[in-house]
């Protein structure tokens, strides 16, 4: 296990906020695996990049060597989490959450590590509790204190109607981390209400208090609203490798180094690399189309991430060579110039265009650059291309 140091370090990428800092170190110097919670409301079938800002997280803690726990509030989500809105959330039925839920549970073993991740459901001790049982946990927080809430108290004071079920969202998010025992809890920085429940709940039913670790909320492709699907401007994790692939190279320059923090599981130094090389004049484009080759692989393969560009409708990167090849035999009773052998192969219009390319650098030979000196010898098979478009495995046979 990496020491503390380290580890707090990396748990710091990124996140908002640490509470309480000294409290986490002090968990992490016992040496042993803590109890990492998230908890995810199925109220959607799908996922996109946004929500993976935490499992990615999940996935750093993870790797530290902890037991991390993906929640699934199947009966939070017949709730509806009011965080940040201005009106009640219609509830959704059983059939929906569970329906949503059995989704999640594939999409997100595209990050987390299966055998090492503990998938556990709210709705296995909240429907255990009895009557008595719910009254005591409400016993817990005032109205007063409900009333504090940011967007608990905007609708209060505008007159804005909130039902009593919404009360409950966040005693019962707090319990989760009672009924699970956890010694750290992620969430969005809307959630810091609902995390900072989950400590006192666990204080009341004697339990040591977890530390919470706050994440930003990832802005989406307009750089200005939070990512989400009834805005328009998220990146599914389901969507098909180039359209994701084109979401990602086609962002704002000024979103760049902030998905790299929050979705990208390269270092900070190599990122602080690419940076330099931007300042150094390096295309911004190149550096999000490395972004967007490592997402669309986490989700896809490497495979599909190789061929994302081009199922995307973009041309072929530097480099690469198009999927059917020709293959072209010439027969000469001796070696030839480059320029003759391109204008018989029929990749180039005549000599003239071969002997233009060739002054522009335009003519590579197994991907690299060649002049107008260059002899094909009889015997040889190689890759050559004339401009960007034109390409072919040539052999030249003696005759």
């Amino acid at each position: 296990m990496k020491s503390v140091e380290e580890q707090l370090a990396l748990i710091k990428r990124g996140a908002e906020e640490v509470l309480v800092e000294s409290e986490l170190v002090e968990k992490l110097k016992r040496g042993q695996p803590l109890r990492i919670k998230a908890g995810f409301d199925p109220t959607a079938p799908d996922l996109h990049l946004g929500h993976t800002v935490l499992i990615n997280k999940l996935r750093q803690f993870q790797e530290l060597g902890h037991q991390v726990i993906f929640l699934i509030g199947d009966f939070t989500g017949m709730i509806g989490d009011p965080s940040g809105k201005s009106a009640t959330r219609p509830p959704l039925t059983r059939e929906q959450v569970l329906e949503n839920a059995e989704t999640y549970k594939t999409q997100v073993f595209k990050i987390l590590d299966p055998a090492k991740t503990e998938v556990a459901f709210n709705s296995t001790w909240m429907d255990k509790m009895s009557p008595a049982d719910f009254i005591r946990l409400t016993s817990q927080y005032t109205v007063a204190r409900m009333l504090e809430r940011d967007d608990f108290s905007k609708r209060y004071s505008t007159n804005q109607p909130i039902a009593i079920h919404e009360f409950l969202y966040p005693l019962v998010q707090g319990y989760d981390s009672v009924a699970l025992q956890a010694d750290v809890e992620l969430g969005g920085t809307d959630q810091k209400f609902n995390l900072l429940m989950g400590r006192e709940l666990q204080r009341s039913y004697g339990q040591a208090s977890q530390c919470i670790v706050t994440m930003p909320l990832l802005e989406g492709l307009d750089g200005v609203k939070k990512m989400s699907k009834s805005l328009g401007n998220y990146i599914g994790i389901q969507e098909a490798p180039g359209v994701m692939y084109n979401k990602l190279v086609s962002m704002p320059d000024v979103l760049m180094w902030r998905y790299f923090e929050l979705l990208s599981f390269r270092s900070m130094d190599e990122i602080e690399q690419f940076k330099r090389d931007v300042e150094a004049g390096a295309n911004p484009r190149d550096i999000k189309i490395k972004l967007a080759e490592e997402v669309v692989a986490r989700f896809h393969g490497g495979e599909a991430a190789a061929s994302a560009h081009r199922s995307a409708g973009n041309r072929m990167k530097e480099g690469e060579l198009p999927e059917d090849l020709p293959e072209i035999e010439l027969v000469s009773a001796e070696d030839m110039p480059i320029a003759t052998l391109l204008n018989r192969a029929g990749l180039v219009k005549n000599a003239a265009m071969a002997r233009d390319l060739l002054g522009s650098g335009g003519v590579r030979v197994d991907g690299d650059v060649v002049d107008r000196f260059y002899i094909y010898r009889s015997g040889e098979t190689h890759v050559c291309q004339a401009g960007k478009k034109a390409f072919a495995r040539i052999t030249l046979k003696a005759e």
